[in-house]
């Protein structure tokens, strides 16, 4: 190789170097901008789930309490109902649950016009309970008393809009947690409202 061609050899393998750096330094730039373009959106999306699931803290106080324990608002007032059977206990329970039903209606009406255009919806669990006795039907029992609430506030006409709200009648039987320490106090019901979250804007 004559003393021309090796000249021309590193100035051209220079320039590849050059261009490959500027390139490479390009591409590094474009990178971090868009890693933190992302970041930006996901602390939004981030901020947005904190705010809605606080929003559920405002559940009026008079009805419902959040527990630290199994993190989930439940009600103050503990419904009772008949042994081994779907009925309330007392008026008062049915009077104090028609409350509540129109404070979630309240509520989740409330939600949706603040968090109108968002895929935002809202679980309604009502979950029913049983206390462990020798009662053979004791998970069919707890679905019935949690549907026994859901057919007292149809037929008082408390509707929750299903573009926003689901409700969901489970029955744990002599399962599920939080259960209370005197198993007899056991033959009630859970309400929980819990946010789901789609895609954020």
């Amino acid at each position: 190789m004559t003393k021309k061609q090796t000249n021309f050899f590193w100035a051209s393998y220079a320039d590849l170097m050059t261009s490959l750096f500027f390139i490479m330094l390009v591409l590094f730039v474009l990178v971090i901008a868009m890693m933190k373009r992302q970041q930006a959106a996901t602390e939004l999306q981030l901020k947005r789930i904190k705010e809605i699931q606080s929003a559920v803290r405002e559940l009026p106080p008079a009805y419902f309490a959040y527990d630290s324990v199994y993190k989930r608002f439940s009600l103050k007032q503990n419904i009772e109902f008949v042994i081994n059977k779907d009925e309330l206990k007392n008026t008062n329970d049915k009077t104090y649950l028609l409350k509540v039903g129109r404070a979630i209606k309240g509520l989740t009406d409330v939600l949706k016009k603040k968090y109108s255009g968002q895929d935002i919806r809202y679980v309604i669990l009502i979950e029913g309970m049983s206390s462990a006795d020798n009662y053979k039907n004791n998970y069919l029992l707890s679905y019935a008393r949690a549907w026994a609430v859901k057919k007292l506030w149809d037929k008082n006409d408390i509707v929750l809009d299903p573009s926003v709200c689901e409700i969901q009648i489970s029955g744990s039987g002599t399962g599920g947690v939080g259960r209370l320490e005197y198993d007899i106090s056991n033959q009630r019901i859970l309400i929980q409202v819990i946010p789901k979250i789609g895609t954020l804007e």
